[in-house]
């Protein structure tokens, strides 16, 4: 927990920027970036929105490269738990609850993966931070190989293999393709089942 100290009314005042604000604030930058685009966010637009001070923003962040760049990396940490969390049921736990996580966090996993940043600043996440977060996948392939249910091919490709089908399912129903009556549950689902038989020995 960090701690400043700001002037009222003549007298000094201890400000605690503690672990919600700093969650708050993650928050907040990952649905403003989202919706606004982020050039066009300023701190004190996140400080106003997080209702808390610039000040905090630099105590615990450091600035606004710095602070894109923890919204990222605390996505990834989010997701990363999801997965580890799933892990125990397998392949297809592990597919379903990647979907659940992005469509429970749809600002998030744009900020992500939709590379809006990269276009705007060097921006990009934590290299062990990111690819920590996909270590459940690749172990998950590795158990399934050992069992004789997945192909023997190195499991750091078939996992990419797999992430980019779902992730291009998730993506698109994100985007609200197709007409609103879309089973995109059952679309998923299904394609689920197809990257199963896909790379089945």
């Amino acid at each position: 927990m960090k701690q400043c100290y700001e002037t009222l009314e003549g007298m000094a005042r201890p400000i605690v920027h503690d672990h919600l604000v700093q969650q708050r604030l993650l928050a907040v930058t990952a649905e403003l970036v989202d919706r606004e685009g982020p050039s066009r966010v300023t701190l004190r637009d996140v400080a106003t929105a997080a209702e808390t001070s610039t000040s905090a923003i630099y105590s615990l962040f450091g600035g606004k490269a710095q602070l894109l760049t923890a919204a990222i990396d605390d996505g990834f940490r989010s997701f990363g738990e999801s997965q580890r969390q799933a892990a125990p049921g397998g392949l297809l736990n592990l597919g379903r609850a990647y979907r659940i996580w992005a469509l429970d966090h749809p600002a998030l996993y744009r900020l992500m993966f939709g590379g809006a940043l990269a276009a705007y600043v060097e921006c990009t996440p934590t290299p062990e931070v990111a690819s920590d977060s996909m270590l459940p996948l690749v172990e998950a392939v590795t158990t399934a190989q050992e069992a004789g249910r997945l192909r023997a091919q190195d499991p750091t490709v078939v996992a990419m293999a797999i992430w980019g089908q779902v992730h291009g399912l998730v993506g698109l129903e994100l985007a609200r393709m197709n007409s609103p009556e879309t089973d995109w549950a059952g679309i998923y689902e299904a394609a689920l089942e197809s990257v199963a038989r896909a790379w089945a020995p």
